[in-house]
Order: structure tokens, then C-alpha cells, then sequence
């Protein structure tokens, strides 16, 4: 059986969040640093990432999963730097689909 490749392709919810990353970034004047906000550049344009990008996304989320999350903004307050920053990386959807990602990188390394 021959390998697939990879679909390195990045889902619309993931450019949808890294936008709206940014977009609070902008409106509060906070949020994520220079290489989040970069990597929230590169999601929200859509396209492809390289196998190496999406393996450097996905070891963010674990280390920030208790930054503030719960503070987004909804509730008339402002949303957390923590929070805007988890969205620059993609949200709960890019942690998703990055692990999803590398799980399946892993896969075709070991085959």
C-alpha cells in the first residue's frame, strides 16, 4: 500500500481564529507575542504550512492550555492576553488540527 501524502492544508475555523487573533491583538493593543502574532499571519491567510510549522504549532497548546482562556471577552470585559494569544495560534481548532497533523506526520515517518 502506498503512502498518502499529508494534507497539510490549513481548515477554515483555524484561519477564522488566527484572524480574529489578530483582530483583538489590534482593537486591545495586546495579546501574544511577535512570533504568535506572525504564525497568526501565516493561518489566517489559508493555504499550506510546512511539516515543520504545524509540528511547532502544536507544541504551543500545551504549554499555554490554562492561560486565561476563560476570559474572552463575551461578558463586556476585555478578553485575556492568554486568550488572544491561544486564538493567534489557531484557537481550539488549531490544536486540534495540528495534533491530528503531527499524529499523522509520525505515522508516515514510522511506516
Amino acid at each position: 500500500m502506498a503512502n498518502r501524502a499529508v494534507d497539510l492544508g490549513i481548515p477554515k475555523n483555524v484561519q477564522a481564529n488566527a484572524k480574529r487573533g489578530l483582530d483583538l491583538r489590534t482593537e486591545h493593543g495586546f495579546g501574544g507575542t511577535k512570533v504568535g502574532e506572525a504564525t497568526a499571519r501565516l493561518l489566517a491567510a489559508g493555504g499550506t504550512v510546512t511539516a515543520r510549522k504545524v509540528r511547532h504549532i502544536s507544541r504551543y497548546f500545551p504549554r499555554h492550555a490554562g492561560d486565561n482562556l476563560d476570559q474572552d471577552g463575551k461578558n463586556g470585559q476585555p478578553p485575556s492576553r492568554g486568550y488572544i494569544a491561544w486564538l493567534l495560534w489557531g484557537g481550539d481548532a488549531g490544536r486540534t488540527w495540528s495534533e491530528r497533523i503531527v499524529k499523522a506526520l509520525d505515522a508516515q515517518d514510522r511506516a
